[in-house]
């Protein structure tokens, strides 16, 4: 695995259970500020919580879950998240001001 992906998972190794960081925010963070696309790529090919890497923690900006396939589907993605105390808006995505990772 190239080095990019090994960075974000472990950054995304360091977020908080109950917190959510999102896929600029970890680019950034790493260094890659224009990479938050590439994150999402990275965090999609993880192990997943098995292998130690928390990925359904990284969110999109505005708080709405990833589609699809990733992490067994947005409603096992919401799941883990609320068992670890994410808190949600009703329109179903978290709420960033209350659980967005300050790092």
């Amino acid at each position: 695995m190239d080095s990019f992906f090994q960075r974000v998972f472990a950054l995304v190794r360091q977020i908080p259970e109950g917190r959510v960081a999102t896929y600029g925010q970890v680019a950034r963070m790493i260094g890659e500020p224009r990479k938050a696309r590439y994150v999402g790529f990275a965090v999609h090919q993880s192990p997943g919580v098995a292998g130690g890497v928390p990925c359904h923690r990284v969110v999109f900006k505005d708080g709405s879950l990833a589609p699809g396939f990733a992490f067994g589907g947005p409603e096992a993605q919401r799941t883990l998240l609320e068992n670890e105390g994410v808190t949600f808006l009703p329109d179903g995505r978290v709420d960033m001001k209350a659980c967005c990772w300050e790092a």
